[in-house]
Parts: structure tokens; sequence; C-alpha cells
């Protein structure tokens, strides 16, 4: 059981082998050194099951669980530098807690971060994962992420973990001026990740490519 609780990892887990993830998003175009080091830096096997901790540093998506995954590395850091080249923003609101992982990588990038999940186990261990770390400035609420978080809107950034078939409203609604929304949207084997910017009144939408998450659920 050690390897759970051993934030730097042994053997397959090593330092070593998170330096070749890092070389390898590299090699795919992450060019943000904070993001890579994150990447390097967040147990990213403390996130998944014990039994497959040997892979936890692959670049690939792995089940944790309730039909769920945990993003693959490359996805996690492409999001994150999208979400956060020339940001000046402080408050980013997350869709889709998940396992943690990608709160964790996101939460020493920005100074407050609320997260939503709509399955409340899967968010009670991932506060218990982040406290473990010493993580601290993340807000968490079980609940729809299609409603988002009003309470603590508008967000100068947004980063959706699950494909919605359309952007969800109240998202974009929850958006500050020149915020960013990062979503996955379209059907299953059509999604494109998508960078929104609200523009006063105007929201400008671009696609950073194809991808394949599990569905943003509506309703808790």
């Amino acid at each position: 059981m050690q390897q759970n609780h051993d934030r730097r990892g042994i053997g397959m887990t090593s330092a070593r082998t998170r330096d070749r993830l890092v070389q390898r998003l590299k090699e795919h175009g992450i060019r943000s050194h904070a993001v890579l080091e994150q990447i390097r830096n967040v147990p990213r096997h403390l996130f998944v099951d014990e039994a497959l901790a040997s892979r936890a540093y692959e670049d690939t998506a792995l089940p944790i669980g309730l039909g769920q995954t945990i993003s693959q590395p490359y996805v996690v850091a492409r999001m994150t530098e999208a979400l956060l080249d020339g940001f000046k923003g402080e408050k980013v609101l997350e869709i889709g807690t998940g396992c943690g992982y990608q709160t964790a990588v996101l939460a020493s990038l920005v100074k407050k971060l609320f997260t939503v999940e709509r399955l409340r186990e899967l968010q009670n261990k991932a506060k218990k994962r982040l406290r473990d770390l010493d993580i601290y400035n993340v807000q968490f609420k079980p609940g729809d992420g299609w409603e988002g978080w009003s309470k603590y809107g508008p967000y100068d950034g947004i980063l959706v973990a699950a494909a919605a078939p359309e952007l969800p409203e109240k998202l974009l609604e929850q958006m500050a001026l020149d915020g960013r929304l990062i979503i996955p949207v379209g059907p299953s084997g059509q999604q494109q990740l998508v960078m929104v910017t609200r523009c006063g009144h105007r929201y400008e939408q671009v696609s950073l490519g194809a991808v394949s998450f599990v569905p943003l659920v509506k309703g808790k």
C-alpha cells in the first residue's frame, strides 16, 4: 500500500518516468514551462487505482470507476495551457472534478479554483487526495456541470472535462469579460476541443483539435 501514499513514486512512477512523459508532451507541442512542471510534479499515480499505478505516467486515459476516466496527460496539459495562455485573471471554474488530477494540475497555477462534479463519491475521493497533497485553494461542489456555479462567478476561466453537444448557456453567462472557456464539444467520435473567449457581448470561438471525452451529463 506504500505506493498509494508516496508522492515521489517508485519504479514505474519514478522521477525518470515522469521526465520521459514531460519530454513526450514537449514533442507533441506543449510549450508552457509552468504546465510541464505541474505535469512533472503532480503525482498522477495517486489519482488512479493501485493496480494501474504502473501505467500512471503513460500518455493515455485510464479508467477511474463509475464509467469515468482520468484524462490523458497531453489533453490535461493542452487544456491547461490553452486556458492560461496570457491569463490575467484569478478565478477559475472546473466542470468535472473526476479523480481530481486536472484539479491538482490547475490549482497551483491559479489563485482560486472552484470545481463541480455530478458524482459525489468521485468528488469526495478527489477532495481527500488534494488535502493529502496540501492543496487548499480549491472549493468543491457536487452538482450539475451544465449549471456551473453562479455563486462565485463570473469566472476569468472555465475548463470543462466532459463533452457537451453544444455550448452550455449557463457557463457562457458565468464568464467574465475577456474570460476564456475551454470545452470539448460534439458527439462521440466527432468531438472538438473548443476555446471560447468573451468579448463584450460577443463570444469568439476557435477549435483546438479533435479529442475524446465522456459526455457532460445533465442533472445531479
